[in-house]
């Protein structure tokens, strides 16, 4: 947080708040035409044929485009990219989504028809007049059926419907370590489908500008990720696609890649000659939209008998829908936080991709890390239950101390720093937990059952792992007064550009109002990380950090000439560069005035980071819940954070992240999921009737204290905030939830943990004992 300027809030907020945001819905161009998707009513299917002679010739309709159209044109489906082996040990087939479905659809809500009209009620009414004959193919719905013998096959070329197979780890050694374990505990268990549900769906506008290059607005996390994508597809060189995007009202994971409906606006647009604008209603996001999580877990732990951990062996099964891209790989390049902060000798692990007749599945808020950190943190729990060791002082016991830094745990990730005992006294502090015990006998005297879920997540931020992204900005500094930053991240809701404007307002000395934040447009930065992987201020912000670096150093130069000086003796503060040792000074923008008129750039300066490493932000979550055993309602009375994010460069918003991410992961714990019909696969929980989301009544209020444990992997010595809620949420309260439990014998219960599956499990404890 900056000293010397005054935090006043959110700079965006007015303008979201007051209706002047930016958004694709809100774009106002002459000629804009309106597209509409006839989507796939079946989950796996045939198509015969497609008769569009009715839609064409309804009012106001300008095109109504197949599958067959884009071939003749020459586009090809999205990418897929995916290099790792089939369960035979061949190359992963390429299954490819397409823009448009042409013979074959594979989940209920995939694109078949394009329809562009001069209003989206016009085009949706000609919509109702396509006629597809399909024949109907029977589907898998789940994991579970997909794997069984004789299962349909969603690709022919896959018939065991396993997409890819990828293992790590030595299983021998994890037999040899079970072998000699006191006590061996497994885990079995389903981490539920969701959808992100941003407040803003998604949305694209394309149009061809005078130049003749495709140009799109999007409502994405990642321009610089989409660009090579569509200039594959359309058979241009990327200098001919531009990507702008403006406000963007929430993404989570799930914009963070092309979808057929960018391509769709961009093609019509070429076709047309005139700019065309598809939003996605509500309805069709929660059958389009990728989903997130859907992870099967198979897990053991081996302990010895005074509960040190001797090995670890995980076997992860992702539902990755029924189409495959680098982006179904969320769960390998996250699963080293399988690790946890323990010292665990042995781990080895394997994740298969499983082919479903369901949307495709990409990252989600934590992508992978809140599976990984669910497996472990159960796992623990369930040591500790049946070793009768307190789930508290089996952590402490096998805790990576802070003098083994940096830490190899020998499964892909190298911790540079962390102090994980601090976390765990001080959320035991904060949360007061040696009063706990009081309380649950105050809430049994009431006739509930109260529990205590704790959970030590570690994460990977900036990543990949292997070759963290690398983020690129650049400043203007005006004679007008004001410093324009343009930054290759993405604000999507978080705050980025509050964040970003008070580190270039403090640096430079300027008042914060004179600063503009500018994002999203291709054209003005040589690339960008976009928003991901809890980046923005580990990655974006140092290099930021380097930027603002460079631009000080150039002011120097130029006011040494100002000053007839050498730029070694010109000093900066306070917005002034003056020459050491004299009262001789000129403003920052005298600076820029200076350079304007001796050249067209004016005072311009960019950098770019790519970080040596990634980094680890971790924490540990306590979830206190109280459950009513009459009706199976479920309570969270208390929810404590300690969380490690590196140095806090603006405590407000990073609580505020850690809000919205405990928010999400509880969310997922007592009520998110996506349903699909066992034997149709339609998508039985399609709208926010069937779809819970948490109110705010749901929560409570959360506790969080922040432990700073800076990394010297970036300037800036932030570690990531974005996704630090979400990976330790779903197992605290899912921990917590079986803790009230356990006093009627329940070990375990699945997600989500809702008031009948609470309540079915308490009668079958009960039923169970009376026999």
């Amino acid at each position: 947080m900056t000293e010397t300027i005054a935090y006043t809030g959110r700079i965006e907020d007015e303008r979201l708040a007051t209706g002047r945001g930016r958004y694709v819905a809100d774009l106002r161009l002459p000629r804009l035409a309106h597209a509409f998707t006839v989507r796939s009513v079946y989950s796996h299917a045939k198509i015969r044929s497609i008769d569009t002679a009715a839609a064409k010739a309804a009012p106001g309709v300008l095109a109504v485009l197949t599958g067959a159209d884009l071939a003749a044109d020459g586009i090809g489906d999205l990418p897929c990219g995916v290099e790792l082996p089939k369960s035979d040990g061949q190359k992963a087939h390429q299954a490819k989504r397409p823009v448009l479905a042409r013979d074959r659809v594979r989940f209920v809500g995939e694109c078949v028809v394009l329809i562009v009209a001069e209003s989206v009620e016009q085009a949706e009414a000609a919509g109702e007049l396509v006629e597809i004959d399909y024949e109907p193919l029977d589907a898998v719905a789940d994991v579970e059926p997909a794997l069984a013998a004789g299962a349909p096959a969603v690709w022919d070329e896959v018939p065991d419907n396993i997409a890819y197979v990828w293992k790590k780890g030595d299983n021998d050694a994890f037999e040899k370590a079970a072998a000699g374990a006191a006590h061996v505990v497994r885990l079995t268990s389903h981490v539920s489908r969701v959808t992100a549900c941003s407040m803003e769906p998604r949305g694209a506008l394309g149009l061809i500008d005078d130049e003749g290059r495709y140009v799109i607005h999007a409502s994405t996390q990642g321009p610089f990720n989409m660009r090579p994508t569509l200039a594959g597809l359309f058979k241009v060189d990327q200098s001919k696609v531009r990507i702008l995007a403006g406000d963007v009202g929430g993404s989570f994971g799930m914009k963070s890649g092309a979808y057929p409906e960018d391509v769709l606006v961009l093609w019509a647009a070429k076709r047309l000659g005139r700019p065309v604008r598809w939003i996605s209603e509500r309805r069709e996001s929660f059958l389009s939209d990728d989903h997130g999580r859907d992870v099967h877990i198979d897990a053991e732990l081996a302990l010895d008998k005074d509960g040190r951990i001797l090995g670890l062996r995980g076997k992860f099964d992702v539902n990755i829908g029924c189409y495959l891209s680098g982006r179904s790989l969320f769960m390998i390049g996250n699963l080293g936080g399988i690790a946890g902060v323990y010292r665990i000798p042995t781990i080895v692990a394997s994740v298969r991709g499983i082919f479903t007749n369901q949307q495709t599945s990409a990252p989600y808020r934590g992508a992978g890390r809140p599976e990984a950190t669910y497996a472990i943190e159960r796992l623990i729990d369930l040591a500790a239950r049946k070793m009768k060791i307190d789930p508290y002082q089996l952590r402490l016991r096998n805790l990576v101390p802070p003098t083994a830094m940096p830490y190899d745990t020998g499964f892909t990730f190298i911790y540079d720093c962390g102090e994980f005992e601090g976390n765990m006294t001080g959320a035991a502090e904060l949360a007061d937990q040696a009063g706990f015990e009081a309380r649950r006998a105050a809430s049994a005297k009431r006739g509930k059952l109260r529990g205590l879920g704790i959970a030590n997540p570690i994460e990977v931020a900036g990543g990949p792992f292997a070759k963290p992204g690398k983020d690129y900005s650049s400043i203007r500094v005006s004679s007008d007064g004001t410093v324009t930053l343009n930054t290759g991240v993405m604000s999507v809701g978080q705050g980025i550009e509050t964040m970003m404007s008070y580190l270039v307002a403090e640096r430079l000395g300027v008042p914060v109002e004179k600063v503009r934040y500018v994002q999203g447009d291709t054209d003005l930065l040589p690339g960008g990380r976009g928003n991901g992987g809890s980046s923005s201020t580990g990655v974006g912000g140092a290099c930021v950090a380097i930027t603002l670096d460079n631009t000080i150093a150039k002011g120097r130069e130029i006011a040494a000439d100002m000053l007839e000086a050498k730029p070694d003796d010109v000093e900066f503060a306070d917005g002034h560069f003056r020459l050491g040792g004299t009262n001789r000074a000129v403003t920052l923008f005298e600076v820029a005035e200076h350079a304007e008129k001796a050249n067209d750039d004016g005072f311009t300066a960019a950098g770019e980071f790519q970080p040596p490493s990634v980094t680890y932000p971790n924490g540990c979550h306590m979830c206190e819940i109280e459950i009513d055993p009459d009706t199976g309602a479920l309570e969270i009375v208390r929810y404590t954070i300690v969380e490690d994010i590196g140095t806090v460069i603006n405590p407000t918003l990073a609580r505020g992240q850690i809000h919205g991410g405990v928010a999400q992961g509880v969310a997922q714990a007592i009520g998110e999921k996506l349903i699909y019909d066992a034997e149709s696969a339609q998508l039985s929980t399609g709208s926010f009737m069937d779809y819970m989301i948490p109110r705010a009544h749901d929560l409570p209020n959360i506790n969080i204290r922040t432990r700073e444990v800076p990394t010297k992997v970036n300037a800036l010595g932030a570690k990531g905030v974005g996704e630090a809620g979400t990976v330790g949420s779903l197992a605290a309260t899912i921990n917590a939830v079986c803790d009230a439990l356990s006093p009627l014998g329940i070990t375990h219960i699945e997600m989500p943990a809702t008031p009948a599956r609470i309540w079915q499990a308490i009668e079958n404890a009960r039923k169970a004992k009376a026999a």
